[in-house]
């Protein structure tokens, strides 16, 4: 049994080169998956931007009875977007250097989604045939039920993947099943697309100030090492973004931030700023 408790949160690394594209799609030597080992087990994935232009980010979190997949990407044909098959031979790998204990229950997977959106939910699809495998519907009833909300938006629930517990928190305001989950073990902050370095689309102003704010108080009460969202849209510059649909991004900002984001983003809801500098706030309303 991997002590997920004792000395956390473990650090990891994210001094790692992303692969942004390619200057022709069509001859991008690049896999479609590039795949991050944080720690031994923290797996982060990034869907190839030749493939699907959105390359969302997907994390891959090892507990000692089941894994989670949080995200699915953007793509659903196992030709073009492999996840299946990248995530069973990351989960076997996994598994031969740290075997089960003979005669227990065989290892799980569920896969889960920061939200409902469909750049964050293609793959399930691929896993719908797969034993041990649990898939989270991406509907806010389903969300609920699955993992216990019962106060929704208020409160938070645990996700226990077998001594490596999860906090999950409402996150509605870009989707309304949208959910944020801290792991315990590296202190990890994964937001979805609440916040990443580019543009943060705000489909309800009300419920994502709330949700900003929610997560403002969690980071006050918890070590929390780094916000991890779901894309890169930015440049290096301040306040620039690449053109949706871009498809090579060679001059990128590193895909980390920070909760003194969180705390930046909640001034700009409140007092209305739209440009600020690692992101980029955009009101749907």
């Amino acid at each position: 049994m991997i002590d997920f408790r004792t000395s956390s949160p473990v650090a990891g690394t994210l001094d790692v080169p992303w692969h942004a594209g390619w200057p022709s799609p069509k001859h991008d030597p690049a896999p479609e998956i590039q795949v991050h080992a944080y720690g031994e087990h923290t797996v982060i994935l990034r869907q190839n931007k030749s493939v699907h232009f959105e390359a969302p980010f997907l994390f891959l979190l090892f507990g000692n009875d089941r894994a989670l997949l949080l995200d699915s990407g953007a793509t659903a044909d196992p030709a073009h977007f492999p996840l299946r098959a990248t995530v069973d031979v990351l989960i076997e790998g996994w598994l031969a250097r740290h075997p089960r204990t003979p005669g227990s229950e065989p290892y799980a997977l569920v896969v889960a989604h920061t939200h409902g959106h469909g750049d964050h939910i293609a793959g399930d699809l691929q896993f719908a045939d797969r034993p041990r495998t649990e898939i989270v519907g991406p509907s806010l009833a389903e969300v609920r039920e699955f993992f216990g909300f019962r106060d929704w938006p208020d409160g938070q629930v645990e996700l226990d993947l077998g001594g490596r517990v999860l906090d999950l928190l409402p996150g509605p305001g870009h989707q309304e099943a949208a959910v944020v989950f801290h792991d315990r073990y590296t202190g990890l902050l994964f937001t979805g697309d609440s916040l990443y370095p580019g543009r943060v689309y705000v489909e309800d102003t009300a419920a994502f100030a709330a949700t900003v704010d929610r997560l403002i108080a969690f980071c006050e009460t918890r070590p929390v090492t780094h916000v991890l969202g779901c894309h890169i849209e930015m440049t290096t510059v301040p306040d620039e973004d690449y053109p949706r649909g871009t498809t090579y991004q060679p001059d990128e900002p590193p895909l980390q931030l920070t909760p003194g984001h969180l705390r930046r983003l909640g001034k700009a809801l409140a007092e209305g700023e739209s440009r600020c500098g690692e992101f980029i706030v955009v009101r749907q309303e």
